[in-house]
């Protein structure tokens, strides 16, 4: 199906992306992978006015670690991820279990986490995770640069708290301690469906015991979930002591799911429930004790 007809433009800088997003009245799409839009575009589910290229835009292919933090910019592929060395530490290891999950490598090779982040799917890995480590979104727009806490981002499916005339530049993710262990899993139809269930954990142990957890569930509701009540439930425990609890907790408490062609809502909160606890489990077997 052809696409309908729109206009084009291929800014080089930031101010200049943010110049043409700023023309109003129109509806407006970024172009940085296209992996999502354009096929909602081939469907005929978009038919924007103007797509605006942005992969000419200077400086937004980079990913900085520093300060705490790693920073991945707008431009920044999924592949970039497919090794644990991308980033240092125990982030770098849950960036690696999450990239495999993405489609099939010729996405992964034009697709960017920033921009599953700007697409904002429910069952979205990236989304997930940022979720699960507090991550923060760094954007542009005719008022200048503003910062958005990921637990403010997500309105809804599909839907975020950019405003109008605004670019995705980066998100921020904290790197973990050493003393945290990591997992990530999935659980879907077929190998090429959105996963119905997806899980990220990441878990600080210090003696036997959990100091920290942070969980991140992808289609679980309409929007990424953190799962604070299963979080709660295993603060302070010993570990494996609360793993199965917290995966019941986080389906009953956390979880709103709904149902789909086939998998209904009691499906889908055992389902939920399990993964959880494997993750969990995962996770603490790649902690350092």
């Amino acid at each position: 199906m052809k696409l309908a007809a729109f206009d084009y433009a291929a800014p080089r800088t930031v101010p200049e992306a943010v110049a043409v997003l700023a023309d109003g009245g129109r509806d407006v799409r970024v172009l940085a992978g296209g992996q999502s839009l354009l096929l909602e575009m081939r469907l005929h589910r978009l038919s924007p006015d103007l797509v605006v290229d942005i992969n000419g835009v200077g400086g937004l292919d980079r990913l900085d670690v520093n300060d705490g933090t790693a920073e991945v910019g707008a431009l920044v592929r999924h592949d970039v991820f497919d090794s644990p060395r991308a980033v240092p530490g125990p982030l770098g290891t849950l960036l690696a279990l999450a990239a495999p999950n993405i489609a099939h490598p010729p996405i992964r090779a034009r697709g960017t986490m920033v921009g599953s982040l700007a697409w904002a799917h429910p069952a979205s890995e990236w989304c997930a995770i940022a979720m699960a480590l507090d991550a923060v979104i760094r954007l542009r727009g005719p008022e200048g640069v503003r910062e958005v806490p990921v637990r403010d981002w997500f309105l809804g499916p599909f839907t975020t708290a950019r405003r109008p005339g605004e670019l995705l530049l980066s998100v921020r993710l904290p790197l973990l301690d050493a003393h945290t262990g990591v997992g990530f899993l999935e659980h879907r139809r077929t190998h090429f469906s959105f996963a119905q269930v997806g899980v990220a954990v990441a878990l600080a142990v210090r003696d036997g015991v959990v100091e920290e957890a942070r969980i991140g569930l992808a289609n679980c509701a309409d929007r990424p979930v953190r799962a604070y009540a299963a979080e709660r439930e295993l603060n302070g425990t010993e570990v494996g002591h609360s793993f199965v609890r917290a995966g019941r907790v986080a389906a009953e408490q956390d979880a709103a799911p709904l149902a789909e062609p086939y998998a209904d809502v009691e499906y889908r909160r055992q389902v939920i429930a399990v993964l959880v606890a494997r993750t969990l489990r995962q996770a603490a077997e790649g902690a350092p004790q």
